[in-house]
């Protein structure tokens, strides 16, 4: 969509004219119905200014082609400024420029393409310009036709123009070499460097020809985006189908096949457990669809798993455009109706309702995803909510399916690949859990290294063992009962998790795959880094918001960490309701250890804070027959 579009000549004037502003929110208003923020449109006003000396010179062709706020179609991402144009030898050609207000930024060790600035009225992490341009140029290049079929080259870079670079410059660090190479980053005082940039690409006028081509673009696929995946996933071990996994794969795909064909609305919604599959089905499925032409996105609130699988996938692949088929479940807010083919719903079950960083935006997730999307595929386990926030239900899913028209299919994926091909392991896990009553009480002929142990100490020697001889499948998990210093986020010498003589750091903040970084078995992961993951065999600390008190367990959300989001007004619910806090934080504590002791395929090794519940754990599984006593002392 063009928000605003021109010639250079038409931009100059409006500029000349103070009308450039005000002729975009009419436009964003007339076009997207959007009201435009104060300090968007000053943002506009400060960065066309600028935009119009680098353009005033006669070099660069009067009718060039300009688009401003340019929304790639079928995505909710708008590139800042788009110039049009012809090369010396007739190449079709667009310059993209991601301005930036910025006027200083910090360098963010061990993450890729992330920087540190002051945003949004905080000092955040947001992706180095440079990157965010080459990302927004490849998305264009992977799936719009008139691009590939047109042979239109994009060159991308970015302009902050209120920034002063200086020797050492943290925007020019090492980390960031390879964005800087393909879209450079110009800064305050190098007008003359990005007019050049411009002026390689752009030597003759298009009438905005290129502009309106790309725009009116079929979204589709490159041929080597489909070549490139599925070349990642041919003979790659862990994305292999088994059985149902295969018949619901099947089945999903002739959903999705149906509404590209005649665009009627279907979502799916597929049940299942921990470890049956659901990611294994969802990134086969996003890999078939793209190479049938289909414009797929897989999704999932939690970051961890996209990051690590997108690692998985890159290989030959270029960066951006693996990150181009991972996103967020926040990115649907404005997205129009049926903007994208299909779109595959990971660890469904963590939907919020609002999203943005500040929970303000949009009205409910699981909506905008059915109304973005021809086909939706919501992967749920309903028993893995873990926060306050989560809204992702079976129910939930139905009501937008039907406001929006849909036709529903629901699926179940039953065998558990996870926890050794046992049933019996989650079964008795939610009866000793008290979450549903299995009849599950031990584990007597269930083939599962599960070990209640009397030390946090010998659990660690085991998981380091265990992930020496698993070729780095074995992880340390721990309940979010300790608070993440701040001093210490990328220090794993500082400790946040003191027991007795054991120390232990939370995983680091300067990596995003802490599931395969390789020193990351020192570390201890949340639910947050593990959720939507597996490894072969996880230790899991139980902290003092579970024990087990008077014959029942009982949790206790006072007892987590202040740095724990998962329960955010929680307190003030309390205060209004009691009952129903305690309920849903019952819910929620209980369901967090269920989700991280069913991590491990092969074992799990739980060390309590509480002796009295490691008693009763150890009797559960039949390790010792006397009675675990109660508060009081008796038998």
């Amino acid at each position: 969509m063009l928000i605003y579009e021109g010639t250079k000549d038409n931009f100059l004037t409006s500029v000349e004219q103070d009308t450039i502003a005000v002729e975009i929110e009419n436009n964003i208003y007339e076009r997207m119905h959007r009201h435009t923020a104060k300090n968007e449109f000053r943002a506009w006003e400060n960065s066309m200014e600028y935009m119009y000396k680098v353009l005033n010179d006669q070099d660069i062709p009067s009718d060039a082609g300009i688009a401003i706020e340019y929304n790639i179609p079928q995505t909710s991402k708008r590139v800042d400024f788009l110039i049009s144009g012809y090369g010396k030898k007739g190449d079709a050609n667009v310059v993209l420029i991601e301005l930036k207000q910025w006027d200083e930024l910090e360098a963010v060790p061990g993450r890729d393409g992330l920087v540190q600035t002051y945003t949004g009225n905080a000092v955040r992490q947001v992706v180095h310009p440079s990157y965010q341009a080459w990302s927004y140029a490849m998305l264009i290049s992977d799936y719009n036709a008139s691009v590939q079929e047109g042979m239109i080259s994009i060159f991308p870079c970015a302009y902050l123009h209120n920034y002063r670079r200086h020797e050492q410059d943290p925007i020019d660090a090492k980390q960031y070499e390879i964005y800087l190479e393909n879209a450079p980053a110009f800064t305050r005082g190098e007008v003359t460097k990005l007019r050049d940039f411009i002026k390689k690409s752009i030597r003759l006028g298009d009438k905005k020809e290129l502009i309106y081509k790309i725009d009116s673009g079929r979204i589709k696929p490159s041929k080597s985006l489909q070549d490139s995946i599925a070349k990642m996933l041919k003979g790659n071990r862990e994305f292999i189908m088994l059985d149902e996994q295969k018949v619901v794969y099947e089945e999903i795909l002739d959903e999705a096949r149906l509404s590209a064909k005649d665009d009627n609305k279907r979502v799916v919604i597929v049940k299942g457990g921990p470890g049956t599959g659901k990611s294994v089905v969802a990134v086969n499925l996003l890999a078939e669809l793209t190479k049938e032409d289909q414009f797929c996105q897989y999704v999932s609130k939690n970051s961890a798993p996209r990051n690590v699988y997108r690692k998985k996938l890159k290989g030959s692949i270029r960066k951006s455009s693996v990150d181009n088929m991972f996103k967020g479940s926040g990115i649907y807010t404005e997205a129009e109706n049926n903007m994208v083919d299909t779109v595959l719903v990971d660890e469904a079950h963590r939907l919020n309702k609002k999203s943005g960083m500040f929970h303000n935006m949009g009205e409910n997730q699981i909506k905008e995803i059915i109304h973005a999307a021809k086909c939706s595929v919501f992967f749920i386990d309903e028993r893995q909510r873990v926060t306050l926030q989560d809204i992702g239900s079976v129910g939930e899913i139905r009501k937008w399916a039907d406001q929006e028209n849909a036709q529903i299919t629901e699926m179940e994926l039953i065998s558990q690949f996870r926890c050794n091909g046992s049933d019996g392991y989650l079964a008795w896990l939610d009866h000793i859990l008290e979450i549903r009553d299995t009849a599950n009480f031990d584990m007597v002929d269930i083939d599962f290294d599960i070990r209640i142990l009397d030390s946090p100490v010998e659990m660690q020697k085991m998981i380091i063992e265990r992930n020496r001889s698993s070729h780095n499948r074995a992880r340390i998990l721990a309940g979010y009962c300790w608070d993440w210093k701040k001093e210490g986020v990328n220090d794993s010498s500082v400790y946040d998790i003191k027991i007795g003589d054991f120390e232990i750091s939370w995983n680091l903040k300067n990596t995003t795959i802490y599931a395969i970084d390789e020193d990351s078995v020192h570390e201890a992961g949340c639910i947050h880094t593990s959720q939507g993951l597996e490894f072969d065999y996880v230790g899991v600390i139980i902290g003092d918001d579970m024990r087990y008190e008077n014959g029942r367990i009982v949790t206790d959300f006072t007892r987590r960490a202040r740095t724990d989001q998962s329960l955010k007004g929680i307190k003030k619910l309390y205060k209004e309701n009691p009952y129903l806090a305690e309920k849903e934080a019952d819910e929620i504590i209980k369901n967090t250890y269920r989700t991280l002791m069913t991590r491990g395929m092969k074992g799990c090794y739980v060390y309590c804070t509480d002796q009295r519940l490691s008693a009763y754990l150890k009797k559960c599984l039949g390790m010792q027959k006397a009675r675990v006593k109660d508060d009081k002392g008796n038998n």
